[in-house]
């Protein structure tokens, strides 16, 4: 496959990108820092063991740089069979509740901009004909939570989008794939206390990757959340109040 990957250069993402570069896809990667897209398409042509791997601009926070990030890798690979979106940001309840401002901006990147690099991707999958479009969303958006009431909701949008752009354009071409992680050990949770279920980068991308290959429109990864979720979801309302979880 020819993939353009938003967020691929450190976590789950770069995980996914090394496991698709080496078994032969060919990989374009998007981002914010430049240093590090260096670094990340360097490391990805090692391991692929030959051929070139593209890399151009593109922040979350920026959505007036979608088109012509998503450009340079059409231009690049000859063409998109997918697009695979890592990127987020991410904060805890308590410091969002103490800063609108910041409050602001991880609702923005996590479900509007997100929406909107999604919007063009799906457009030019569509154009050739459907694709592949991957999202990492997360258990968080499953149900309102103390812990991660915004950073939930953010979530929830976003999986509610996605499962929107399955129903209708999947007899289209389009594949959508939902990824709902749970907690796993990346930069993005260090400080925070990890459960006994906690996931490891590298395992997460490859029960993506599988799920890419089925076409599955929603993946819990790792897979014991979707049965921790399924039994949250199933909680009454006044269990919910008391619990911290």
């Amino acid at each position: 496959m020819k993939v353009a990957f938003l967020g691929a250069t450190r976590g789950m993402g770069r995980s996914l990108a090394r496991l698709m570069a080496v078994r032969g896809d060919e990989v374009f990667l998007l981002g914010r820092d430049l240093a590090d897209l260096e670094r990340s398409a360097r490391d990805l042509e090692a391991r692929a063991g030959g051929g070139s791997v593209g890399a151009a601009p593109c922040d979350l926070e920026t959505p007036g740089g979608f088109a012509s990030a998503l450009d340079a890798a059409e231009a690049r690979l000859g063409g998109l069979d997918a697009v695979v979106v890592t990127a987020g940001d991410f904060a805890g309840q308590e410091e969002l509740e103490q800063d609108v401002e910041r409050t602001r901006r991880l609702l923005e990147v996590d479900f509007t901009n997100t929406v909107l690099f999604c919007e063009h991707a799906r457009r030019r999958l569509l154009a050739r004909g459907g694709g592949t479009l991957v999202v990492f969303s997360s258990v968080a958006g499953e149900r309102g939570r103390k812990p991660v009431i915004l950073y939930g909701a953010a979530k929830a949008g976003l999986s509610r989008y996605l499962e929107g752009l399955d129903h209708k354009f999947r007899a289209r071409g389009l594949r959508t794939v939902c990824v709902k992680p749970g907690f796993v050990k990346t930069s993005m949770t260090d400080g925070l206390r990890p459960p006994p279920f906690a996931g490891e980068p590298d395992q997460v991308a490859r029960v993506v990757l599988r799920a890419i290959d089925g076409g599955q429109p929603v993946v819990y990864a790792p897979p014991v959340w979707r049965w921790i979720m399924l039994v949250i979801r199933m909680l009454p309302r006044f269990v919910m109040r008391r619990i911290g979880f």
